[in-house]
């Protein structure tokens, strides 16, 4: 054991100690009321801080953080002690301040540092328990492998502050993908402009390589957003991305309050329909079809 730790550990036990004895001569003097034991606690791993999607977890992003045990859920990720009731006095409490010391120290591994390393998959706020949901183990993928849902694609779509709503469209928010392009009109018939939403409410993981905004940013405008999207709506994007050569994609933002939609849902996949060149003209019982002359 290095010298620098034998005298932390030397530090926080004199403290402990110190402390005790000013508690307990406290306590003599009537100055200190114990009050009644608190309800059993258990000891759950939280985040220490707001963890966005793809944070890697390092010691100063998670910690343990007392628990009511009636309030544990089977979920929540706990250093494996029977619930224990909480320090019911400053010298109790003292004295586990010191052993968490020695224990971070020269202690043995927490079950916390096996998570060191791991990726956020779904953003957490300061104080929340950790879900094994909510993060994925290191060396399980690469980043976009691993913010991706189970049976979900990503997929990239080139955009431009036209296309892209100005640059607003960011990490995590969702959008509805369309397309307009020219469709030859038959026999003569004039060309007809068709525009499509080909797949709606998908969730954007990335603009270029950024994948959450910066401090202060309101906007990103790069060349291509990354979405997430079923199979068969990645097999649309591509047929239509291939579909005619004047085709154009456009990102439309949708309202945080109508992110509760279908996901993915194809409006129409394959080539539009023929547009009909004949006109139906009709005359009392009678009804003729014309052929418009362009």
């Amino acid at each position: 054991m290095g010298a620098a730790r034998i005298v932390v550990i030397v530090l926080a036990l004199a403290a402990a100690i110190g402390l005790a004895f000013v508690v307990r001569s406290m306590a003599s003097n009537g100055t200190v009321k114990v009050g009644a034991a608190a309800e059993p606690m258990v000891q759950v791993l939280v985040a220490k801080r707001d963890l966005p999607v793809g944070t890697k977890l390092t010691q100063e992003d998670i910690g343990w953080q007392p628990w009511p045990a009636k309030a544990l859920n089977s979920i929540y990720i706990t250093d494996g002690q029977p619930p224990s009731p909480a320090p019911a006095s400053p010298r109790e409490k003292a004295a586990e301040g010191a052993d968490k010391v020695i224990k971070a120290v020269a202690g043995p591994a927490s079950p916390a540092e096996a998570l060191y390393g791991a990726i956020v998959r779904e953003a957490m706020v300061a104080g929340e328990p950790l879900v094994a949901a909510k993060i994925v183990r290191g060396g399980e993928g690469g980043f976009m492998s691993v913010v991706l849902h189970p049976g979900m694609r990503a997929i990239g779509i080139p955009v431009n502050a036209e296309n892209g709503a100005g640059g607003f469209i960011l990490p995590g928010d969702r959008v509805d993908i369309m397309q307009s392009r020219v469709t030859k009109g038959e026999n003569g018939a004039p060309d007809v402009r068709v525009t499509d939403v080909v797949v709606r409410n998908v969730r954007v993981l990335a603009i270029d390589q950024t994948t959450k905004l910066e401090k202060d940013g309101n906007s990103i405008v790069g060349a291509v957003a990354t979405l997430e999207v079923p199979p068969d709506a990645a097999e649309a994007l591509v047929d239509a991305k291939a579909r005619d050569d004047d085709g154009r994609l456009d990102l439309a933002l949708r309202s945080y309050a109508d992110l509760s939609g279908p996901t993915g849902q194809i409006a129409r996949v394959g080539p539009p329909p023929p547009i009909s060149t004949t006109i139906r003209v009709f005359r009392g019982a009678e009804t003729t079809e014309v052929t418009p002359v362009r």
